[in-house]
This record gives structure tokens, sequence and C-alpha cells, in this order.
């Protein structure tokens, strides 16, 4: 279906958000979700058909706690369906040639880019992003689709010379097979996008679960495949509720029909999907949890520096896998670093709901989000921390972004991961002292640090066990680079022209008896 051919009814959803006290006081106001009425979808997607469920589920704005909609609570018997779904159009979608593939991805994502707006607006009301985040998000979404479209046509075997005169042999790359695709909240259409691109460019098909706090941005994405005229069974969306995730995960996990599983979410809840998918031996992706350091050595261009940090850390209030946990700064720029930091925080940083013009910041995505930060901020006061800035929950989820100093790596913000707007910052003294510090985790996603020195640079790059690495620069992520973590940062990786060889198995064909 052709994107104009869209009807232009919308639907309006109003919303009261209570003033902020403190600095970020403003009027009570109300706050108006718009979208086209095609893509406020509330039933699950499968076989081509809008689904619905015994129950239904309520998804909040997390800015107001008001409710947005009422979706489908799919359980076992739904995910089951979607899974034979998948399975019956695998053979079909295989045979669509590389090109189709292609051109079936590239509707999907000009689709997109024609709907940003609303997609967008999608994002902040179940997500609680700002406006400009959220517009930029669904930018990145859109461009893992554009890439993997790209992409399907660069799926190369190899012929391989033979010992044997009478022989030849060939490697052939073939896909994988059902996909599940199980994903989170924080960013709620690029996580989706970034694996199914990849699966669907490979001639996968999928299952996708979304995180029960934002399935709006799931069921948007399905109506645009549709529209793109993506087959029936090739992309299915079971969205459910918290109590009902372990038992659809369950089906996702353990049904033979699935041949792979890609997951972002936590270590912990990575863990148990790797015990249930072994039963089965499926092959599995998995980005999980990250604590990255922030190293500011005394050679760095500070103010890069404090603007790399502002841009890794506050983003999405600081709900990113790979914000920075631990800033570590060196002692000759120490005291620099920290009042031109909070400065920035003072002048840049605004709290609002996210479609308020000059927000910055909108709520963590729950309550429980925002007790984990102020959790560790008690605990790190208690041993000994300073606050500087912020250091206070307010109404809801919302959480001052907050500068504490005075940091050791006993305090439990330097041990586990925040997610959240928490910068605190350890002051070190030597090269390995910092390397140590960043080092001691179990997990190894993304690491950043700032310096003039290249040969530092080559040596801390080298050294720091982590996926990603930013280099006097605090935002990473892009489709053409690799996405993915060492340790207990998960599996495999995402993006890139290594992406699409997660969706593929290598086959070798001995062809024999040549006459040559």
């Amino acid at each position: 279906m052709s994107a104009v051919l869209v009807p232009r009814t919308r639907c309006f959803l109003r919303l009261l958000l209570p003033a902020l006290p403190g600095p970020h006081a403003s009027m009570a106001r109300l706050y108006s979700l718009d979208v086209a009425a095609p893509l406020l979808r509330t039933q699950g997607y499968v076989s081509g058909r809008w689904v619905s469920a015994a129950s239904v589920f309520p998804v909040l704005d997390p800015a107001t706690g008001q409710e947005l909609a009422r979706v489908a609570d799919c359980g076992p018997a739904e995910a089951r369906r979607a899974v034979a779904a998948a399975a019956e159009a695998f053979p079909g979608w295989r045979r669509h040639t590389a090109k189709e593939r292609s051109v079936l991805l590239r509707k999907w994502f000009d689709l997109m880019t024609l709907h940003k707006q609303d997609l967008a607006k999608l994002i902040t009301f179940e997500c609680g992003k700002p406006m400009a985040e959220s517009l930029g998000e669904v930018a990145y979404s859109a461009s893992f689709l554009e890439w993997f479209s790209e992409e399907a046509r660069r799926v190369y075997g190899d012929i391989v010379s033979s010992p044997a005169k009478d022989r030849k042999l060939f490697l052939l790359k073939q896909p994988v097979g059902v996909c599940s695709i199980i994903t989170p909240w924080n960013f709620p259409s690029a996580m989706i996008t970034r694996k199914v691109g990849a699966a669907l460019a490979a001639g996968c098909t999928v299952v996708v679960k979304p995180a029960e706090d934002t399935p709006l941005s799931a069921l948007a994405l399905a109506e645009l495949a549709d529209q793109a005229g993506i087959p029936a069974g090739v992309f299915n969306v079971v969205p459910c509720s918290r109590e009902s995730t372990p038992a659809v995960g369950g089906v996702l996990c353990t049904d033979p029909l699935v041949a792979k599983i890609s997951f972002t979410g936590s270590t912990a809840t990575g863990k148990v999907l790797l015990r249930m998918a072994a039963d089965t031996v499926k092959k599995t992706s998995m980005e999980l949890g990250g604590h990255a350091p922030f190293i500011v050595f005394d050679s760095a261009d500070i103010d890069r520096a404090v603007g790399g940090a502002m841009a890794s850390k506050f983003r999405n209030s600081g709900q990113t896998c790979v914000c920075s946990n631990r800033f570590l700064v060196q002692s000759g720029v120490y005291d620099r670093f920290m009042d031109k930091l909070g400065r920035a925080m003072d002048a840049e940083l605004r709290l609002g709901h996210g479609s308020a013009p000059g927000t910055t910041q909108g709520p963590l995505i729950n309550t429980r989000a925002a007790e984990k930060v102020v959790q560790q901020i008690s605990d790190a006061v208690s041993l000994g921390a300073k606050v500087l800035r912020g250091g206070k929950r307010l109404d809801g989820s919302f959480m001052e972004p907050t500068l504490l100093a005075g940091v050791t790596t006993e305090m439990l913000c330097t041990r586990e991961e925040t997610f959240g707007p928490l910068l605190p910052v350890i002051r070190f003294d030597t090269e390995d002292e910092a390397l140590a510090i960043a080092n001691a985790s179990t997990v190894g996603l993304a690491g950043y640090f700032y310096s003039q020195d290249i040969s530092q640079i080559w040596r801390v790059a080298d050294a720091l066990e982590v996926g990603l690495v930013g280099v006097n620069e605090g935002l990473l992520s892009t489709p053409e680079a690799t996405f993915g973590g060492v340790k207990q940062s998960g599996l495999g990786r995402e993006g890139s022209k290594y992406g699409i060889e997660e969706y593929l198995d290598v086959k070798y064909m001995c062809l024999g008896g040549l006459q040559l």
C-alpha cells in the first residue's frame, strides 16, 4: 500500500502533568498525544492480521502516570500461533530474492521516515523521552532498515580450492529460520529494527515481544510493515503484560520451531533466556548490561570532555545501556572538570514532559527506576560522597540530574549499573589506576576516554575491556559499526556488515564426481 493512502484520521489523548517543584517548577499543564489513527494500534499482529487476546493491560505515560491505551495481553497461545505463522511464512520469504527483500525493507524505511513525527510522539509518550531525542531515535531506527536493505544484496558465500581434482567446494550462507526478538523499553523502536532489519534481510522470519512498558512503538512498526508489503507471517508482534512475560518468553525461547533468539536487556534476564535456549540448542544474540567507564586524562580537552559527559550520561535521562556510569577524572584536571560540568548541568538540563518545548530530561520509566537511583545516592552519601548538584527525587518517577564528588569504588553506584541521571566522579592519579578501576567489572559493553596524547590513546583503547570505545567522543552508535560487548555484556554483534551474519548459517557443499 502506498504511504499516501494512509487515512488522515487522528487519535487524541490528553494528559495532565502536575507542576514540578524547585528549580524545575512549571505550571501544571495538559499534554496531548496526537497521532494518525492507523499508527495507534492496540492488538497483537500475527500472520498479517490484528488479533485480540483474552485480556488487556494498560500502557502508561511515565511522566503523568496516566493511561495511554489498553493493549492486548497476549499469552502462550498467541505466542505459539505467532511462531507457527513465522514458520509457515519462512519457506516463501527465504525464496524471495535478495533484491526483492531489499526493496521491501526500503519501502518500510521510507514509511518510517514519512511518519517520523507520529512515531516520535509514541516514543515520547510511552517512554518519556524528549521529542528531540525521540525524533533522533526514529531516524536511528529507520537507518537500520535502510542499512540492511542494502546489506541484503551483499550476502556472499565462498568457493574454496579443493584438494581433489574431481571436486568443487562451496560455502553457502542460508537464513537460520524463525527468530524470537525480545526487546527493551529504552529504545522501543530502534532495538526492534536493529535486529529485525538484519533478520529479514537474511531471509529469516520473526516474532517480536516488545517490552511491556512500550508496546505502542512496536505495533506502529507492524502497521508500517504491513503497508510496505512485508508478507503475512514474516513480521509478528505479541505484546504482553509484565505478568504474562515469563510464559510468553518461555514459548519464544523453547519452541522447537524457533531457531534463534535475539535479546536486549539485563544480564540477569539474558542468563535465564540462555538456560531456556540450551535445551534445543538455539542460536543466540545477547546485548546485555553495561557499566561504562568515562575517563578524563590530564591531556584532555576539558570543554570537549564536559560536552561528551553531558551527552553520554544524560541522554534519555541516563537510561541507555551505553550510558557512562563511572566517571574517572585525573587529579590534574579534576577541579576544572567538576566546575565546568556543574555549570553545564545548570545551563543545559531542564526537566519536564517530553513533549514540552525545552525539555531535555524526561521521567524515568517507572517509580522502581527512580527508587534505584535514590538508593545509590543514599549509599554514596553514607560512605562520604558529596552531592554537588541535584540529589532529589521529584513527583512520580522524575529524578533530578545528580552530580556526586568524593566517590570511591566501594560505593554501590560504582559497582552496579544505574540507569538514571546520576553522575558519580572518582579522582585518580595514574593511567594504570584508571584502567584497573575501569576494567574491574564483570561486564564490558562501552567505554569512553578523553586524551590528546596519541600514544596514550592507543594504549588505553587497547587495554579497555569493552566492545565499544569512544575516544574523545560521547555518542558512538551508528548502523555502519558493530554494537555488542564482552564479558557478561553479551554474545554476538548487531549492526555493520557483521550484523546480518548473526542470522545466517554456513552450509558446506561438496560437488564431486567431476571429470575435469
